[in-house]
């Protein structure tokens, strides 16, 4: 299916907002009126992601009477080694309207008082994997800048939107590992020398990417663990998931408010 398909599907009004779900996460799409459902695998040139937890389809509807597009899943650098994978995603994004788009990630903690069930928004991030989706871009458009990467607008939009929902929202810094494994006791207490406050395996190319094309970007955190050594348990997906779904509540009226404020 090429664009002109998925606009046909989709119907011609222009989206207002993108928003891309993390694992675990998927359930706003559920929660859309009017919503139509179309596969990765049917649209041309779109990612398969083989994460449990990541669905894979474009979700357009409304949400608190805004028209959205949700990305439900995403692919990882991990999976095929391609730091580049969302491209096609977020410039359908961009194509059928959208002017921002939120990014949902679950991340680990390196915080004690930033425990498991919370939110944090991103105001910045290292891309410690030192990987860049635009390596191999012409031009000089590939040098992008990326002071403000997480728009000052947006990130004032969320923390309105928590304060009205009574969310303690968090605010910091997300390093970008490539993973897949999680990362060791040594790596978590050197990121956090160097400024983190969360850690995760995506987002960051995201964010890279959609500034490229001119989208502005917000994006939170769901806290699903503490980094390495700092907890008597190991790492896990299933960990990622369960904890996911603890917040899943406050997580989605947060983003519920966040994208009444586009109204």
């Amino acid at each position: 299916m090429n664009l002109d398909a998925v606009k046909e599907r989709i119907g011609a009004d222009p989206v207002a907002l993108g928003l891309i779900l993390g694992s675990g996460l998927g359930q706003m799409a559920e929660e859309m009126e009017g919503a139509v459902r179309i596969p990765f695998d049917e649209i041309d040139g779109m990612p398969q992601s083989g994460v449990s937890g990541h669905a894979g389809a474009l979700v357009v509807g409304t949400i608190e009477g805004v028209r959205c597009a949700i990305l439900s899943g995403r692919v990882h650098y991990y999976e095929q080694g391609q730091a580049d994978a969302m491209r096609p995603a977020i410039e359908l994004l961009a194509a059928i309207g959208a002017q921002s788009v939120l990014l949902t990630n679950s991340a680990g903690s390196t915080r004690e008082e930033m425990p498991p069930g919370s939110l944090m928004a991103l105001s910045d991030h290292i891309n410690f994997s030192g990987l860049n989706p635009l390596i191999g871009d012409g031009g000089d458009e590939r040098f992008v800048g990326m002071v403000d990467a997480y728009d000052p607008a947006l990130r004032i939009r969320l923390q309105e939107a928590a304060m009205s929902e009574q969310i303690e929202l968090h605010e910091g810094v997300y390093a970008w590992f490539s993973g897949p494994s999680f990362e060791t006791p040594a790596e978590i207490r050197m990121i956090r020398t160097l400024g983190a406050d969360a850690v995760g395996m995506s987002t960051v190319p995201e964010t890279i990417l959609a500034r490229r094309i001119g989208l502005a970007v917000a994006a939170i955190s769901c806290i699903t663990n503490l980094g390495a050594g700092m907890a008597d348990t190991n790492n896990s997906h299933a960990e990622t998931l369960e904890e996911s779904a603890k917040a899943r509540g406050a997580f989605i009226r947060l983003v519920r408010a966040y994208i009444r404020s586009f109204a």
